[in-house]
């Protein structure tokens, strides 16, 4: 399968509008109670906004041929850590003591990217590492090694495709970063995160506020689709049920 099927397309399409028209429908709510947030922080961590890709992520895995029942999400989500006591992850498949799998879903919009991008990259190179340490040490499994998967949409916009300037002061940054937007930075970001192997797999894509209402979204890098993501994640699946 190198490509999704129609029908999974129009599921990541159904799980898009529901970002956005949640977010939306936030927006209108604060707005109503007069709360004014200029940053509005609820559309950097997502939240309900995210649910759609969770229902996607847990269909997957259940048509996959694990039983719903070993599939959490909203509840009992915590997973110990090597450097904290525990961390709650988005999504999390354990089965007979095993961790099967664990998923991070997170989303970044306008119009404040600088800050955002710093503290999204943190989180998930943080999270990865005080997992793979817990494992290592023993704190799951037994030696079997889980997925760990890594989903990020943003927001397609002027701010988010416009170059930024890199500050180097003492030393050059690495070339790939060198006037780089910050959807090129999160690509670039999701791409290392595999390929030094912190995640078994991730996926990338990219939504603007207005055609996303109706379920658009693009992938700006192949080795970052879906379809890559839906397949390591079934494979592994596939492997428990």
């Amino acid at each position: 399968m190198t490509d999704l099927t129609e029908n999974m397309k129009n599921n990541v399409s159904s799980a898009v509008a529901h970002y956005w028209q949640t977010r939306k429908a936030q927006r209108e709510k604060q707005k109503k109670r007069g709360i004014s947030d200029a940053g509005l922080r609820s559309a950097v961590t997502g939240g309900a906004q995210m649910d759609g890709f969770i229902r996607l992520f847990t269909k997957i895995i259940v048509d996959a041929g694990m039983d719903e029942s070993h599939v959490f999400r909203k509840r009992r989500l915590e997973l110990p850590g090597f450097f904290r006591p525990t961390k709650e992850w988005d999504l999390i498949v354990v089965k007979d003591g095993h961790l099967i799998a664990a998923i991070e879903a997170k989303s970044q919009v306008g119009p404040s990217f600088g800050n955002n991008f710093n503290n999204r990259t943190e989180e998930a190179m943080g999270s990865a590492l005080d997992l793979w340490t817990a494992f290592r040490e023993g704190a799951f499994n037994g030696g079997v090694q889980p997925f760990l998967g890594y989903f990020f949409m943003l927001e397609d916009c002027d701010a988010s495709i416009r170059p930024v300037r890199v500050k180097e002061p003492h030393f050059k940054v690495f070339p790939e970063f060198v006037g780089a937007s910050y959807m090129k930075r999160y690509e670039v970001f999701c791409r290392k995160l595999v390929l030094e192997r912190h995640y078994t797999s991730a996926s990338f894509i990219t939504s603007e506020s207005e055609t996303g209402l109706k379920g658009l979204y693009l992938e700006p890098a192949n080795d970052l689709s879906f379809s890559i993501f839906l397949k390591s994640l079934v494979s592994h699946i596939g492997a428990f049920s």
